[in-house]
């Protein structure tokens, strides 16, 4: 009759690698005495490679240049896909519009009047001649500053709303926002206005977010909840805030005008999408 040549001979092929596997939850003996055992039956090379050593041979793992990532995020943030289709398009608009304004000979760092004038700004005395520029000036900007807050402000809230309004509903209550601000921007400016930037479409988009708090709490997860109304008073209510503060170069009834106008848009568009559910 044969013998136990170990402590371990008894135990299973599939016990015997269980034990190998886990060995730093029992004492060093049993480890040991597991993988001779497992070497006994042929289950393992009798000699193992050195952990170290295995990872010195590996091959380096390829350097990601900072060029590279920036590539990468630049193609996350502008390269439209379902549930975030309508922001990069707006994102490009924007950009591109700037970039022809510099290649026109206009000064990016500060453009002036009549050259925002001839690029489509909202100027009160060519109201109501030339109504195209309630939206033209949208997609215009008053330097790279004014360009990159607006910019960012659109990229976050279409990363966390865009797929929760819809990609037409969000282009549509966009354009009418801008529309909105506008014209609140030419009511409240009696003493005459040139006024340009998203930031009356982008309020339109707070104002749509309100709406989605208001009307669809059960459809919105705590956590979405949470991060819209933070946006909300965060950005907007530091935006409006701020803006009276400031040196008069803000235009608060744009954001206003905006504001509501996305609002109403925004209840009246959940409005009818309920009734078309449950007629």
């Amino acid at each position: 009759m044969d013998t136990p040549s170990s402590p371990l001979a008894d135990k299973t092929d599939a016990e015997l690698l269980y034990l190998a596997q886990h060995a730093a939850r029992y004492p060093a003996a049993v480890g040991t005495a597991a993988v001779r055992e497992l070497q006994r039956r042929g289950l393992i090379p009798d000699e193992l490679p050195d952990p170290a050593q295995a990872r010195a041979q590996l091959p380096p793992e390829p350097e990601t240049r900072w060029p590279e990532q920036l590539a990468q995020l630049g193609h996350a943030v502008f390269r439209p896909r379902r549930g975030f289709f309508v922001t990069p398009l707006l994102l490009h608009a924007n950009l591109v519009v700037f970039l022809l304004m510099g290649l026109s000979g206009v000064s990016l760092l500060s453009p002036a009047g009549p050259d925002l004038v001839a690029w489509g700004s909202n100027f009160s005395p060519l109201f109501p001649a030339q109504p195209w520029r309630l939206l033209s000036s949208v997609f215009l900007h008053s330097g790279p500053a004014h360009l990159l807050l607006n910019l960012s402000a659109l990229l976050l809230l279409g990363l966390m709303a865009e797929s929760k309004a819809g990609s037409r509903r969000w282009l549509l209550i966009y354009l009418l926002s801008g529309i909105g601000g506008s014209l609140a921007s030419l009511w409240w400016h009696t003493r005459g206005v040139n006024s340009v930037g998203a930031s009356g479409a982008i309020f339109g988009l707070y104002g749509l977010l309100l709406a989605l708090l208001l009307t669809q709490r059960t459809a919105l997860s705590r956590q979405e909840r949470a991060g819209m109304l933070g946006l909300l008073l965060y950005f907007a209510l530091g935006s409006l805030v701020g803006g009276l503060d400031g040196p008069g170069l803000t235009d608060n009834a744009a954001h206003v005008g905006g504001l509501l106008t996305g609002l109403l848009a925004g209840l009246l568009s959940t409005a009818g999408k309920r009734r078309t559910q449950n007629p």
